[in-house]
């Protein structure tokens, strides 16, 4: 996801509260919430032939309206929440299952698909948005509180475990993808960093320098949450306990980067809500920001390891405002002293973003010289050169399956060959 150079997008923000924790349990009132409040422009989506052929096809079809059953049992708010955590944690399982080849597929959509979880979850918010429990007394704020709930559950956020290894210590390694975007150009979009998340998710990898655990999540194209503090929420915990991390977003047409610095710039981009935010990354301590971060992948080591048919790049290019200066320039060896971000090597849209807050985060907690971190941004995922009309084109094809099973496989071996530098 990047803005100038990848395909027109890329992604660069993030959110407030860097080091935000968990709030208390709400009370059982508050303010109103308004009654049947419509659905989000995301959701609106939904009613689009492609997701429902795409939901169909999976089984996937069935997920909402079985949790809008469980919901109308519900008879308190503890049980309400009981209800979304449940439902959000067997939603995130069930795509995860599906994907790594567990269970029925539900239907001749290619189980490597992404987009189930997607659209399936978005039916979920838009059932919980709309509940209108008799005599429970939901409240703004507690709906707003189920809501993230779900959001946390349903992407994997809740479900990050390590197992105590035996001998020879497990390594442990951090995965994180995003949601599909820039739906308005084509629904049909699928985001490999998200269908990798799946793929990877509990999984155990052989490496020359022993087992290694790979945990998931993913998240939201959407700048509010990031200024929220989702990704912090997140991964507050996770950092310390892992050996390696790498934040991943689809970037350019045909190639791999492994983005070298990262900046506090959010470019405006439309999101998934289609909103834009323009400016300096909102984070928690802004006094102490600096305007770049950078990676302590093995960069070099990744670059020349042999990983599959996508060439790998060292992206070292950066757009600043040099000291002194009022006017952006383009710097393709990163930035210079005292400059202000304009683009990181990400761009300047959500993956940007999420590579800076989350190798800002690394270095708050002090683990810059010993946690190997940063962003790996994928091709773009693209269909079969037939199949490029959203109004009329299928959404599959064999050119677009191999190009995601590709782009899966060769990230996993970019995580093996990160582990096997570091020993």
């Amino acid at each position: 996801m990047a803005s100038s150079h990848i395909v027109g997008l890329r992604l660069g923000a993030l959110g407030a509260a860097l080091l935000l924790g968990a709030s208390a349990a709400p009370a059982l009132a508050d303010s109103p919430a308004p009654r049947g409040a419509a659905p989000t422009v995301e959701e609106q989506r939904l009613e689009r032939a492609v997701p429902q052929e795409i939901l169909r096809r999976s089984g996937f079809d069935a997920v909402a309206p079985a949790f809008a059953r469980a919901l109308d049992r519900a008879h308190s708010y503890g049980q309400a929440e009981r209800i979304v955590v449940r439902h959000g944690q067997a939603l995130w399982k069930r795509a995860v299952d599906r994907v790594q080849g567990r269970g029925p597929s539900g239907g001749d959509l290619s189980r490597d698909d992404d987009r189930p979880l997607y659209w399936a979850r978005l039916g979920m918010t838009r059932e919980l948005r709309a509940w209108q429990p008799e005599g429970l007394g939901l409240g703004a704020e507690q709906r707003a509180r189920l809501l993230r709930k779900l959001e946390v559950s349903s992407r994997g956020q809740d479900a990050v475990t390590y197992p105590h290894g035996h001998g020879k210590r497990m390594k442990r390694v951090l995965l994180t993808g995003f949601d599909p975007f820039t739906l308005d150009r084509d629904v049909r979009i699928s985001n490999p960093s998200g269908a990798t998340a799946l793929a990877l998710d509990g999984t155990v990898v052989r490496t020359a320098a022993g087992p290694v655990r790979i945990e998931t999540v993913t998240f939201p194209v959407r700048w509010t949450d990031f200024a929220d503090g989702a990704v912090e929420r997140a991964l507050r915990r996770q950092l310390p306990r892992v050996d390696l991390f790498t934040t991943v977003s689809q970037g350019r047409v045909g190639k791999f980067d492994i983005e070298r610095t990262n900046g506090a710039w959010r470019g405006g981009f439309g999101d998934n809500e289609n909103l834009s935010s323009t400016g300096t990354v909102p984070v928690s301590d802004p006094a102490s920001q600096p305007q770049w971060t950078t990676t302590t992948l093995p960069y070099k080591d990744i670059v020349a390891a042999s990983t599959g048919r996508f060439p790998v790049y060292d992206n070292t290019a950066v757009t600043e405002i040099p000291a002194g200066g009022s006017t952006p320039v383009n710097r393709p060896d990163g930035p210079t002293p005292g400059s202000v971000a304009r683009q990181g090597g990400g761009g300047d849209y959500l993956s940007n973003e999420i590579a800076y807050r989350v190798t800002l985060l690394r270095d708050r907690l002090g683990l810059r010289d010993r946690l190997p971190g940063g962003h790996v941004h994928t091709p773009v995922l693209q269909f079969g050169a037939g199949n490029t009309d959203p109004a009329a084109g299928a959404v599959t094809d064999p050119e677009f399956l191999r190009n995601r099973a590709d782009i899966v496989g060769q990230t996993r071996r970019i995580v093996v060959a990160a582990v096997e530098a570091r020993g």
